[in-house]
């Protein structure tokens, strides 16, 4: 079906995309996510000098990351608010970081131009999945290494997306950015234009004082219920709150009155042939 939509409406989509997560204050929750760039880069094992791309980079954890290990960085995203806070941080850290306003799907970038291209929970959100690997592949080099760290379909976050598109469906055409995060997908998605070097599932754990301290952290800050909230009528918004922290509260695995919920994710290694 996504094939058979014109350009301007991916272009509406996008803009629309980009309204949810220049909403809020993403970097609240973003910096909390900072351990997977770190254990990304010591699963692709970066080394100092290489030319790294962190795609649709958000507040730069993997870009951040390969800075702090001698690489030279450039984080693109098409939200600029976001890369302001990653701009700060590695100025703040005395690192050196290039920032540019770009689109996954056309990255502004030579042809193997990075010896790495990482993405955390970034590019799986692109409305079109073919073609931003298509450009992740197009400026790595070849023998260069990809990788990727997307949430599962059955993760906690995955649920909570899932559960908001039960509230506020998501445009026409567009697949879930939950099929990044099964082995199947990325597969189908990466083909035979790389050697897969693995495909682990991985483990982040979300940390707050209760079950409605994350929400009300969440309401204000992560774009997808943020803006939900925000456009909802009163007895539906009540009622995803209502869904949310109940959903928050079943997962909840804290022995004391805190919240501490473990989130899946798969993490992607690949080379390019």
């Amino acid at each position: 079906m996504a094939s058979s939509l014109i350009p301007d409406y991916f272009d509406a989509v996008k803009a629309r995309q980009r309204a949810v997560w220049s909403s809020g204050d993403y970097a609240a929750i973003g910096t909390t996510l900072q351990i997977t760039g770190e254990h990304l880069c010591e699963t692709v094992d970066v080394a100092a000098c290489e030319q790294v791309l962190d795609v649709a980079a958000g507040t730069g954890n993997a870009a951040l990351a390969a800075a702090r290990r001698g690489c030279d960085v450039t984080a693109c995203d098409y939200v600029p608010e976001l890369l302001d806070h990653a701009r700060r941080i590695a100025a703040a850290e005395g690192l050196t970081l290039d920032v540019q306003e770009a689109d996954a799907e056309a990255l502004p970038f030579r042809d193997a131009s990075f010896d790495v291209v990482l993405s955390t929970f970034g590019v799986m959100f692109t409305p079109q999945p073919q073609l931003a690997l298509a450009e992740v592949l197009r400026v790595c080099r070849p023998g260069g290494r990809i990788g990727l760290a997307n949430w599962s379909p059955d993760s906690f976050v995955g649920q909570v997306l899932t559960l908001v598109a039960c509230y506020v469906p998501p445009p026409r055409g567009v697949p879930s950015p939950l099929e990044w995060g099964t082995k199947a997908r990325v597969g189908e998605l990466f083909g035979t234009q790389v050697t897969l070097i693995g495909i682990q599932r991985r483990q982040f754990v979300f940390r707050y004082r209760s079950p409605q301290h994350w929400f009300d952290t969440f309401c204000r800050s992560y774009g997808p219920t943020h803006s939900a909230l925000e456009v909802l009528p009163e007895p539906e918004r009540v009622a995803l709150e209502r869904d949310l922290v109940a959903l928050a509260t079943a997962h909840n695995g804290a022995r004391t009155g805190a919240l501490r919920v473990v989130s899946d994710y798969i993490e992607v290694v690949a080379v390019k042939r």
